[in-house]
C-alpha cells in the first residue's frame, strides 16, 4: 500500500474523469485518508464525485482566492489531523478571452485573474499548508501542469500561467525544502477533461498525442498521470523537489508534424 495511513488533500475535483478524481480514488485504493475541496456552484459536484469514490470522503468549501477560506480549511486539516502528508493542486481557470487566440487582446483583468487562479494559488497553498506538511515525515505538495516549454495553439495566457507554476514550483521548493517538504509538479498530456474542453482545438491537440507519443497516449484515461501524482505522494521518492515530472507517452520527447501549426 503505497500511501498507508497517508493525510491527503485533493483539490480541483469537478467531475469524475478529472485527473484530480483519479488522483483521489488511487490514493484510497493504496491506503490514504483523503479529504476534497470545491467551492462555489461547483461544489455540489465536488461532492458528488465524493460518494462516489471507493469510501466517501468529506468536501471541504475552499476558493483558493479568498485567503481566509484557504487559512480556515488548514486549521480544520490542523484540528482534524495535525499534520498533512500530502496536498493536490489540480486547480486552474482562464476567462474565455485569454484562451483561444486571444493572447492580445485579453484585457489585464482577465490575465489577473487567469494568474491568480492558476500560478499564485500554488504559493499560497504552499504557504497556508506548509506548516501541515512540515509536521509529516514526507511531506509532498504536487502540482498538475501542462507542458510550458513552447506555446500552443489557443492556449494563450494559461500557457503563460503555467510557465509561472514551473517556476514556483522551483522557488516553493527552495523555500520549504529545508522542512523536508517536497514540491513537484506533472506535466500530463491533453485528456479529454472538462478543463481541457475549454481550450479551443483540444481534440485535434489529443490526437497529436496519440499519433506521436513513442508509448502512445489514451486521452481518457486520467490513471497514468493519477499514479504518477500518487508515487510523488508517497514516500518513495524522498530526494525529489523542484521537479516537473512529464506523463504523456514521451510526446514531450519527439518533434510533432508540423500540422501542428497549421
Amino acid at each position: 500500500m503505497l500511501l498507508q495511513d497517508k493525510r491527503i488533500l485533493v483539490t480541483g475535483v469537478l467531475t469524475e474523469n478529472s485527473i484530480a478524481a483519479s488522483v483521489a480514488r488511487l490514493a484510497q485504493q493504496q491506503g490514504a485518508e483523503v479529504v476534497l475541496t470545491g467551492h462555489g456552484r461547483a461544489l455540489s459536484l465536488t461532492r458528488l464525485v465524493a460518494q462516489r469514490l471507493p469510501r466517501t470522503c468529506d468536501v471541504l468549501e475552499m476558493d483558493v482566492t479568498s485567503p481566509e477560506q484557504v487559512d480556515a480549511t488548514a486549521a480544520e486539516l490542523d484540528r482534524r489531523w495535525g499534520a498533512v502528508d500530502g496536498v493536490v493542486h489540480a486547480i486552474g481557470f482562464a476567462p474565455p478571452s485569454a484562451m483561444g487566440g486571444g493572447f492580445l487582446t485579453a484585457p489585464w483583468e482577465d490575465v489577473a485573474t487567469a494568474l491568480r487562479i492558476s500560478t499564485y494559488s500554488f504559493a499560497a497553498l504552499g504557504r497556508a499548508f506548509g506548516p501541515l506538511l512540515g509536521k509529516s515525515e514526507h511531506g509532498s505538495l504536487v502540482g498538475l501542469d501542462f507542458d510550458a516549454r513552447q506555446a500552443w495553439p489557443g492556449y494563450d495566457w494559461m500557457g503563460v500561467a503555467k510557465a509561472g507554476l514551473e517556476s514556483c514550483c522551483r522557488y516553493l521548493a527552495a523555500a520549504l525544502g529545508s522542512q523536508g517538504t517536497r514540491v513537484n509538479l506533472v506535466a500530463a498530456g491533453p485528456l479529454r477533461t472538462t478543463a481541457m474542453r475549454a481550450i479551443g482545438g483540444a481534440d485535434r491537440l489529443a490526437s497529436l498525442w496519440e499519433r506521436n507519443a513513442p508509448l502512445g497516449w489514451d486521452a481518457d484515461d486520467a490513471s497514468p498521470v493519477g499514479q504518477v501524482v500518487c508515487a510523488l505522494l508517497s514516500s518513495w521518492l524522498p530526494a525529489v523537489t523542484g521537479e516537473v515530472l512529464h506523463v504523456d507517452g514521451g510526446a514531450h520527447a519527439v518533434a510533432f508534424a508540423p500540422e501542428l501549426a497549421g
